[in-house]
C-alpha cells in the first residue's frame, strides 16, 4: 500500500511539473516496462496464443449472433431447415449408398411424416421414439415429428432386452417407430411394454408414392412406410412447437458404465453444437462424410446439423468400415470427414494403399484421435486440418482444438479466460469431489495439474444452458454449486483434463477410471494407448481391479487377439520400456473381441466386475505379471488362490 501511495504521489508530482500529456506518456511507458520485466512469460504466452484466441472469439461471436437471431424469431429445427431448403432446394442434402436426396425431397418426406403422425393423433408434447437404422429418411422422421411439437428419443439400435425396455420407458414413449430389422427385438420384449405404446414398423425403400405397398406380414403392426407412400405432404407452415428453447430430441449416453440415460436436446442446443463445429473449418459448400450412427450426438447432431442448418451435403453410411473410410471419401468427393472414438486407430491399422491420399478431404473432425497416432494419421492420409472437439451430450461445456495442436481437445484462453466460462477445478482423486478453499468455493487447477472440466450454467443463455437428462435426479448429480461465487452453479463433466501453460487442454481420464497402484495414479486411457500401439493397434481396455489384502487397485488389461499371434514376452518387454512400473498391467485378459458402444468406446464395466477370477472369466485366457521373471504367466484357479492369500506377490 505504501509503495502504491508513493507511485501515485510521484505521478501527481510529474503531472504538476510537466503537464497531463507528458505524464500519460511516461506512465504508459513505465506500465509497459513493468509488464515486460515482471510478467514477461505471460506476455510471451499472450503473443503466441493471440491468433488462436482471436479466431475462436470470432467464431463464438458468430454463434452468439446466430442464436440471438433465432431466439428472436423463436424458430425450431423444421423452420430453420425450411430456410435452408429455400436457398437451394435441388442441391443434394443426403447421399446414402446409391440414393441422392435433395433438400426439397428431404423436407417433403418430413411433411409426409407430419401428415401421417397428425392423422394418428400425435400432438405437441408427445414422445415418438425412433429405433431406426442409418438412412436418409431417419432425420426426416424426427423433423416431421418436431413440426407437430413432438419430442423424439433416438434409441441406440444395438440395444436389446432390458436395456431396450429401459430406453423406451425412461423416455416415456407414446409411439415407437422401429426398422423392420429390429422386429424380433421388439417382439422379444413386447410383453413388457406398455399396452398404450403404439408401434409402427418402418421399412427402408426409396420413396415412390405412385406405387404404395401394403403390409403383408400379418403381425398386426402398422406399416409406417406404406402410410407415408399413400399420404401426400402436408402444406408447410411454421412448426407448432415450443420454440427455439423447446425440447427437440432425447439422445442417450453411450452406456459405457451401465444403463444409458436420456439427455435432453433443445432446438437451441442442437443449433449451438452444429454451429460450433461449422465455424471452425467448414463452409456450406463442403461435402461431409459421416459413417457414424445417427442416434448419437456426433452423427445425428454435429454432422446431420451441417446439412439441416448450413446446407452442406452429408454422406451417410449404414455402418462404419475402416477399409472403406477413405475410398468412400474419394467415391463421394468428400471434402470433410467425421471420426469418433477408436475409428482413426482402426483406419490407421488398414494396410497402406494408393487410395490413402487419393481423396479430397481437407479437414477431419471429431473426438478420440489419440495423441500417440495423431501425426502418423495426418501424414499418411494427407490431412491438412484436424478439428478435435470435446463435449458431453448432456452438458453445456463444449471446446475445440482450433489450430490442430496434436493431442489437444480444446483450450482455455489465457488472455480472455472469462469470455467463455469453462474451467478445470481441483478434485479429490479418490472420490471425485471438488476440493474447496476456506470459503467453501472450488479451486482452479494450475497448469500441469489434473482436474475436472466444468462449464458455468447460465439459464438465459442458449450457449450456457444446462438441460441435463429426462431423469431430474440424474441431472442434479451433474451440477456442482458454489463454484467461483456463492450461489453460482456449473455442469461437472466427470472427465479429468490437464492444461498446459498455453491453455491447451488434454484428456487424461474419466473420473472413476483413474486408479491408484503403488501410491501412484494410473490413467487408463494413457495405458490403453500405449498397449494398443505396442500390440499392433489391437483393441485394449484397461481398468483397476481389487486384490485381497492389497492397497489400491491393480491394473488389468483386456486385449483382443483374434488369431492367436500376440507375443506376450515381447509385450512384457515393450511395456517395461514404455511404462513406469506402477502403470504396467498386472493382469492380462486375452480375448477374441471386446464390447463396444455405438460411438466406438470400449465397455469395461462387466470386465471390471469379473476381475482376474478364473471362475468368473469364461472363454478368455488370464495371465499375471511375474515380477522376478518380467513375464506374463498363465493364471488359473491355483495361481488365483496364491495371489489372494499373498503367496504370489504382485
Amino acid at each position: 500500500m505504501i509503495v502504491l501511495l508513493g507511485v501515485a504521489a510521484a505521478i501527481i508530482a510529474v503531472w504538476l511539473y510537466v503537464g497531463f500529456l507528458e505524464t500519460l506518456i511516461v506512465t504508459s511507458i513505465l506500465g509497459v516496462l513493468y509488464v515486460l520485466v515482471f510478467h514477461s512469460r505471460w506476455c510471451y504466452i499472450a503473443i503466441k496464443t493471440a491468433p488462436r484466441d482471436l479466431r475462436a472469439l470470432w467464431c463464438y461471436l458468430k454463434i452468439l449472433i446466430m442464436t440471438r437471431k433465432l431466439t428472436k424469431k423463436d424458430w425450431t429445427l423444421p423452420d430453420i431447415f425450411h430456410e435452408t431448403v429455400q436457398r437451394h432446394p435441388k442441391k443434394p442434402c443426403f447421399l446414402f449408398q446409391d440414393e441422392v436426396w435433395t433438400f426439397e425431397e428431404v423436407e417433403n418426406y418430413s411433411l409426409r411424416v407430419s401428415a401421417v403422425l397428425k392423422s394418428l393423433g400425435v400432438k405437441k408434447g408427445d414422445i415418438v421414439g425412433l429405433l431406426v437404422n442409418n438412412c436418409a429418411q431417419m432425420p426426416a422422421l424426427w423433423l416431421g415429428n418436431a413440426r407437430l411439437g413432438g419430442i423424439t428419443p433416438l434409441i441406440n439400435t444395438n440395444q436389446r432386452g432390458k436395456a431396450l425396455i429401459h430406453s423406451i420407458n425412461v423416455a416415456k414413449c407414446d409411439v415407437l417407430i422401429f426398422s423392420d430389422d429390429y422386429q424380433s427385438a421388439i417382439q422379444d420384449i413386447s410383453s413388457e411394454l406398455s399396452p398404450s405404446l403404439k408401434l409402427f414398423k418402418f421399412t427402408h425403400r426409396p420413396l415412390n408414392p405412385s406405387k404404395p405397398e401394403t403390409n403383408a406380414a400379418g403381425d398386426g403392426i402398422a406399416d409406417l412406410t406404406s402410410l407415408l407412400e399413400a399420404t401426400p405432404p402436408m402444406p408447410w407452415t411454421l412448426a407448432d412447437a415450443n420454440g427455439f428453447q423447446g425440447k427437440l430430441l432425447y439422445i442417450y449416453t453411450s452406456g459405457t458404465t451401465g444403463l444409458p440415460k436420456a439427455a435432453v436436446i433443445s432446438n437451441s442446443r442442437y443449433v449451438f453444437m452444429a454451429c460450433g463445429l461449422h465455424h471452425m473449418r467448414l463452409n456450406s459448400s463442403d461435402v461431409v462424410y459421416c459413417p457414424l450412427p445417427l442416434y448419437h450426438t456426433a452423427g445425428g447432431v454435429v454432422s446431420v446439423g451441417q446439412a439441416l442448418v448450413f446446407g452442406c451435403t452429408v454422406i451417410l453410411k449404414p455402418k462404419f468400415s475402416a477399409s472403406q473410410y477413405f475410398p468412400d471419401c474419394a467415391k463421394y468427393k468428400a471434402t470433410a470427414a467425421h471420426y469418433i472414438g477408436e475409428m482413426c486407430r482402426y483406419v490407421l491399422a488398414t494396410p497402406p494403399s494408393p487410395a490413402d491420399k487419393q481423396h479430397s478431404v481437407r479437414v477431419i473432425y471429431g473426438n478420440g484421435l489419440r495423441p500417440q497416432i495423431w501425426t502418423e494419421f495426418v501424414t499418411r492420409f494427407n490431412i491438412k486440418y484436424v478439428t478435435e472437439f470435446y463435449g458431453a451430450t448432456e452438458g453445456n461445456a463444449n471446446i475445440a482444438n482450433t489450430d490442430g495442436t496434436p493431442g489437444a481437445i480444446g483450450f482455455v484462453s489465457r488472455i480472455f479466460p472469462k469470455i467463455y466460462p469453462i474451467a478445470i477445478i481441483k478434485v479429490d482423486q479418490e472420490t471425485g469431489e471438488p476440493v474447496r478453499d476456506s470459503q467453501g468455493l472450488c479451486q482452479l487447477a494450475q497448469a500441469g495439474e489434473p482436474g475436472v472440466f466444468i462449464g458455468k450454467i447460465s439459464p438465459n443463455n442458449p450457449t450456457r444452458e444446462y438441460l441435463g437428462y429426462v431423469d431430474k435426479n440424474a441431472s442434479e448429480k451433474k451440477i456442482v454449486r458454489d463454484v467461483f461465487a456463492h450461489g453460482d452453479s456449473a455442469f461437472i463433466s466427470g472427465d479429468i483434463l490437464v492444461a498446459d501453460e498455453f491453455g491447451y487442454l488434454y484428456f487424461r481420464d474419466r473420473t472413476g477410471d483413474t486408479f491408484r497402484w503403488r501410491g501412484e495414479n494410473v490413467s487408463t486411457s494413457e495405458v490403453e494407448a500405449v498397449v494398443s500401439n505396442i500390440a499392433d493397434k489391437r483393441d485394449a481396455v484397461v481398468y483397476g481391479v481389487l486384490v485381497p489384502n492389497t492397497e489400491g487397485r491393480a491394473g488389468m488389461c483386456g486385449i483382443v487377439d483374434v488369431d492367436g499371434t500376440l507375443d506376450l514376452d515381447k509385450l512384457a518387454k515393450d511395456l517395461e520400456r514404455d511404462l513406469p512400473p506402477y502403470a504396467r498391467p498386472v493382469f492380462l485378459r486375452v480375448m477374441t473381441s471386446v464390447d463396444m458402444t455405438g460411438t466406438f468406446k470400449m465397455k469395461k464395466t462387466d470386465l471390471q466386475k469379473e476381475g482376474f477370477d478364473p471362475s468368473l472369466v469364461k472363454g478368455d485366457k488370464l495371465y499375471y505379471l511375474d515380477l522376478k521373471k518380467g513375464k506374463y504367466l498363465p493364471l488359473g484357479p491355483e495361481e488365483f488362490q496364491k495371489i489372494c492369500n499373498g503367496q504370489i506377490r504382485l
